[in-house]
């Protein structure tokens, strides 16, 4: 009895050994990818790789994750795409060291991610600051790994008004003042930006709106500060000229963080751009019109 007993067990570990392995066989190309990726000694980045097939990299803004591009890795993972998403140092389940958090840093981290990851041809996709370090990417390393832009809500060309560049909402001593709430009251700073987040009260739900919250305290209050410092500062217009490869621009009309008008500085500086306003968006674009948002993505990569 008892062998019988050992027998049975033996052969359903066996079955249940041989399903598992032939559900994973069915998987190709999904297996020892890495979570986090070494970007230089000490500092890994969190890297969502899921799916199979042609490349999607999507970089998030301040002070979210990769974890914003939820419902992007869904649609496409079933539409059969590659969709790699890289948390910047300093937010989500990256690391968060001193040192420098500019575009620079964060151009190389990304250089960095595609190089271990060998991919080729892949669509870059940035939204908000992660808009304006794309824009960095492709114009320092002259579109390494990628053949596509695509740019959501981007803070960019620049994000404050100057003598020379009078759009945007922002100017110099506002984002002053976000840094010292920064460095005091970051649930007000968090409080204060949600308020703004969306076209309207109604147009991202309270649960949605939870769950951006619980992400962006994952950041650390080092990396937001410095971040708004970049934000601040960098001038993106020279890099603008420099882009080749096809562009899609999608932004809100209705943005309240990143205006409108820069979106169309942006389409009328890079060459071979193609703009599509969401016009019931605010800088929420990407669950504010999620269908819309998806599907001119997905239009734009399959050209």
């Amino acid at each position: 009895m008892k062998n019988l007993i050992l027998t049975i067990g033996l052969f359903t570990l066996f079955l249940t050994g041989s399903q598992g392995f032939s559900q994973t066989k069915r998987i190709p190309g999904a297996l020892g990818r890495e979570e986090y990726i070494e970007v230089e000694k000490n500092v890994r980045l969190h890297v969502t790789d899921l799916g199979t097939g042609q490349p999607i990299v999507l970089i998030q803004g301040w002070p979210l994750s990769d974890a914003m591009y939820q419902y992007q890795y869904a649609f496409f993972i079933e539409k059969g795409y590659r969709v790699i998403g890289i948390t910047l140092r300093g937010y989500g389940l990256s690391d968060k060291p001193a040192g420098k958090y500019d575009y620079d840093v964060f151009a190389d981290d990304i250089k960095a991610v595609l190089d271990k990851v060998k991919i080729e041809n892949a669509t870059l996709g940035g939204f908000s600051m992660g808009g304006a370090i794309v824009i960095h990417y492709t114009a320092k390393y002259n579109a390494s790994h990628i053949s596509k832009l695509a740019l959501f809500g981007a803070a960019a060309p620049i994000w404050t008004k100057r003598a020379d560049f009078n759009y945007g909402f922002w100017t110099k001593e506002d984002v002053n003042s976000l840094i010292e709430l920064n460095n005091t009251n970051r649930p007000q700073l968090f409080d204060n930006f949600g308020k703004i987040f969306p076209a309207n009260e109604t147009s991202v739900s309270p649960g949605l709106g939870n769950w951006l919250g619980t992400i962006q305290g994952q950041s650390s209050f080092y990396a937001t500060g410095e971040c708004l410092k970049a934000l601040r500062d960098t001038d993106l217009r020279e890099d603008l000229k420099k882009i080749n490869i096809p562009t899609l621009i999608l932004h809100g009309k209705l943005d309240k963080i990143c205006s409108y008008e820069l979106a169309e500085q942006m389409h009328s500086s890079i060459k071979n751009s193609t703009l599509i306003p969401l016009d019931k968006s605010g800088h929420a674009l990407f669950i504010e019109e999620l269908t819309k948002f998806n599907t001119e993505l997905l239009n734009f990569i399959k050209k």
